[in-house]
């Protein structure tokens, strides 16, 4: 009798140890580092085809989301602009920043093309598609793990042995990137949005132009034009748009200039698999590849 009721009267927590993510590059981080743990639970805010955050506006389901995480994994360097209001409205909330320590890129460093848009938008002055650099991903993919680790301790042996395995693929896919890339023989590249600066500096690739700094918007009739002088007087042939985004101009500077059409994917988009992010940067090593030699 009286062993029943001392652990019949024990209190039992069942709640389960939540991450919720702000988009979808840091959701298939966390994927990694979590497979196999059985008490965790993983939310994404964003809808997987959402693609970057530039727009994106808080609903009150997000915000409870948020409320009621362990632990809240960002993006970081701007990515997410409603951070002022998730810590102001939920100072208690605890925040994985993927990209601490990490150096970033000004945005207009690859872009002196935007002068006119500048005046009209207001724009972080750090690019924050610190992802696209496979060296960077693997950065966040570690910082990531340190966050959950230190907030669910109980698990971080298994958190580690997760995040190990998924760096030594990673670290794989960057060897095999620098090899097949490194070696091009045209370095010059045309882009439709300002995803890829970081994946051009570890790549030595140069951005010669980038059309629009808003991805949901269309360029202008001048940078249009301009851009087209730019394909002439370089002999540039190849003009890179991403699959998340239309490709209305793409086609008319093709039409004008003979250059061709390829996709990269910031892998910011797609299918919810721990392998997303490695598929998409093999097939962009395949594009640029082809397209670059």
């Amino acid at each position: 009798m009286f062993c029943l009721c001392m652990f019949g009267c024990q209190k039992v927590d069942t709640k389960k140890t939540t991450f919720v993510t702000s988009f979808y590059p840091m959701y298939i981080i966390a994927m990694n580092i979590v497979d196999g743990v059985d008490d965790v639970e993983l939310v994404n805010m964003a809808q997987n085809h959402s693609g970057c955050l530039h727009d994106f506006q808080l609903q009150s389901d997000d915000m409870k989301k948020i409320e009621s995480s362990t632990a809240f994994i960002i993006n970081g360097a701007g990515m997410e602009s409603f951070m002022d209001k998730v810590i102001n409205e939920l100072p208690d909330v605890n925040i994985i920043n993927a990209s601490e320590g990490i150096d970033l890129i000004d945005n207009d460093e690859h872009n002196d093309h935007h002068e006119e848009e500048e005046e009209e938008h207001e724009h972080s002055d750090k690019n924050p598609h610190v992802w696209v650099s496979v060296s960077n991903y693997i950065k966040q993919v570690e910082n990531v793990y340190k966050g959950i680790a230190e907030v669910d301790p109980k698990n971080a042996d298994k958190y580690k042995e997760n995040m190990f395995n998924y760096v030594k693929k990673l670290e794989a896919l960057k060897s095999q990137m620098h090899n097949e890339i490194d070696n091009v023989k045209n370095k010059d590249i045309i882009t439709f949005h300002e995803a890829f600066p970081y994946f051009a500096e570890e790549f030595g690739l140069n951005i010669a132009a980038v059309i629009s700094r808003e991805p949901e918007s269309e360029p202008s009739a001048k940078e249009i034009t301009e851009t087209i002088e730019i394909v002439r007087n370089t002999g540039i042939n190849a003009l890179f748009v991403e699959p998340q985004y239309p490709d209305t101009a793409a086609k008319t500077i093709s039409a004008e200039t003979g250059a061709k059409i390829y996709t990269l994917d910031p892998a910011v988009s797609g299918e919810l698999n721990k392998d997303s992010y490695i598929n998409a940067m093999e097939n962009n090593m395949k594009v640029l590849k082809e397209a670059l030699n």
